[in-house]
C-alpha cells in the first residue's frame, strides 16, 4: 500500500482497490430491487508501494487496472454473478491468445469465501504452481455460452481439478488426487482475480435497496480485477520465441509488418504503396511500414522482435516476377505470391488487431517505421 502524508503531516494513501467506494457510490444512487442486478466498471491507473518493482510494466508502481463490482438481491444471484464473470474471463484471456488456469485464491483483506486468481503459464512467472494437466488442455466455452444460465456446472467442471499457487498448495492432495503423469509444477503469472465476497460491505455500509415486499435488503457483492498494463508484458512472457515477441492476432499493435526492401527503389515503393492501401483500408487492419535505408538482414531482425503475426516482403527481385513474400511470424511459414493474391491472401487471413482502423483511407500514406530501433533481450530469463 503506497502512504504519504500530506502538507499537514497526516497520514494518507493511495486505495489499493475500491470496494468501499463504488459501495458508497452505488448506495446513493440506487434504491430499487428493480435496479438490481447491477454491474459497476472501474478503470483507472493504481499505484502501490511495491518493494520490488521488475520486468517492465510486469510487476510496477503504477499499472492499468480494470475492475468491476458486481451488485446482487440475494446470495443465490450474486454467486452466478460469480459464475458469469469467471466464465467471461476464461474466454477473454483466450481471445487475446492466452491459456487461463483458474485457481482457488486466499481472499485476503478484501474478504468473503469465494475467490479465485487466474494464471498464466510462464517460465518468468513470479507464482510457483500446482495443477491438473488437463487444466491446460480443456477448451475454455465458447462463444455459443449463454450467459443467462445457470453457469455453475461450467464452473465446477474448471474448479473441481487440483490447482493451487505455492501459497495454497498442499502437496498430499496433489499427489492424492492427480495421477504422476498429469501434475504439472510450473511458474505462472496472474493476470486476473475474481471475488465474492457477500455483504462484508453492504452491511457495514448500509447499502440496501427496497425489496418487492418494500423492505429494506442488504445488497450482496462482488469484485473482479484485471491487470491491463501487466498483461501486456505477461503475453509477451507466454508468447515469444528465440527471435522476439510473437503476437497472438487479436492484441498485435498491428496485423502486418510491411518490408520494402529497396526503398530508392520507384516499383517497390509502388508495390508497398498499394499493399498498405489495401490492407490498410478494405481489409481494415493496420500496417506497420518499414522504409528505412538499415540492410535486408537489419530489417528481417527487427521485424521479428516486433512479432507482427504477418510480414510482407517487397524487393526488387521478387517485383521483376511481380511477386512478393509473406511470412507467417507464429509458424515461420513463407509463401511467395503475385501481388494481387498476396492481398488476397492476407483479406481472407486472420486479422484486425486492437489497431485496427474503422475508416476506409484509399488515398492512405504509410506509416513509417523510421524509429530508434527497439532492443530486448528476447531469451527467457528462466526460473526467479
Amino acid at each position: 500500500m503506497l502512504r504519504i502524508k500530506d502538507r499537514h503531516d497526516r497520514d494518507m494513501l493511495y486505495g489499493p482497490t475500491n470496494e468501499e467506494q463504488v459501495t458508497q457510490i452505488f448506495r446513493d444512487a440506487v434504491k430499487s430491487y428493480r435496479d438490481v442486478p447491477k454491474n459497476l466498471y472501474h478503470i483507472q491507473w493504481k499505484f502501490r508501494d511495491e518493494v520490488r518493482p521488475r520486468f517492465g510494466v510486469m510487476r510496477g508502481r503504477e499499472f492499468l487496472m480494470k475492475d468491476a463490482y458486481s451488485f446482487d438481491l440475494d446470495e443465490q444471484g450474486a454467486r452466478q454473478s460469480y459464475y458469469r464473470m469467471f466464465v467471461a474471463y476464461l474466454r477473454t484471456f483466450a481471445r487475446m491468445g492466452l491459456k487461463p488456469v483458474p485457481m482457488k485464491a486466499d481472499t485476503g483483506p478484501i474478504g468473503g469465501d469465494l475467490s479465485h486468481e487466474f494464471i498464466i503459464l510462464a517460465d518468468t512467472g513470479e507464482s510457483e504452481v500446482f495443477c491438473d494437466r488437463d487444466l491446460v488442455e480443456m477448451p475454455v466455452p465458447d462463444e455459443a455460452t449463454d450467459y443467462g444460465q445457470n453457469l455453475e456446472d461450467v464452473v465446477k467442471r474448471w474448479t473441481g481439478k487440483y490447482a493451487a499457487t505455492s501459497e495454497m498448495h498442499d502437496p498430499e492432495r496433489f499427489e492424492r488426487e492427480v495421477p504422476a503423469e498429469r501434475r504439472l509444477s510450473a511458474r505462472g503469472i496472474e493476470v486476473g482475480h475474481i471475488f465474492y465476497f457477500g455483504t462484508k460491505y453492504s452491511a457495514k455500509m448500509k447499502c440496501q435497496v427496497q425489496g418487492p415486499d418494500g423492505q429494506l435488503v442488504t445488497l450482496q457483492g462482488g469484485s473482479y480485477g484485471v491487470g491491463v498494463s501487466r498483461l501486456v508484458a505477461a503475453i509477451i512472457e507466454a508468447s515469444h520465441d528465440s527471435a522476439g515477441i510473437v503476437w497472438p492476432d487479436a492484441v498485435a499493435p498491428f496485423t502486418i509488418g510491411l518490408i520494402n526492401l529497396k526503398p530508392s527503389d520507384a516499383a517497390c515503393n509502388e508495390a508497398c504503396a498499394k499493399l498498405y492501401n489495401a490492407f490498410g483500408g478494405a481489409a481494415q487492419s493496420d500496417v506497420l511500414y518499414d522504409d528505412t535505408g538499415e540492410s535486408a538482414g537489419a530489417k528481417f531482425k527487427t521485424m521479428d522482435l516486433i512479432g507482427l503475426p504477418w510480414q510482407v516482403i517487397v524487393g526488387p527481385k521478387g517485383l521483376a516476377s511481380g511477386e512478393v513474400e509473406l511470412k507467417r511470424r507464429a509458424t515461420g511459414e513463407r509463401m511467395t505470391l503475385a501481388l494481387d493474391a498476396a492481398i488476397k491472401k492476407l483479406h481472407q487471413a486472420p486479422c484486425g488487431g486492437p489497431g485496427a482502423s474503422s475508416a476506409a483511407h484509399d488515398e492512405a500514406q504509410p506509416r513509417s517505421a523510421s524509429a530508434p530501433k527497439p532492443t530486448a533481450k528476447t531469451k527467457s530469463r528462466g526460473k526467479e
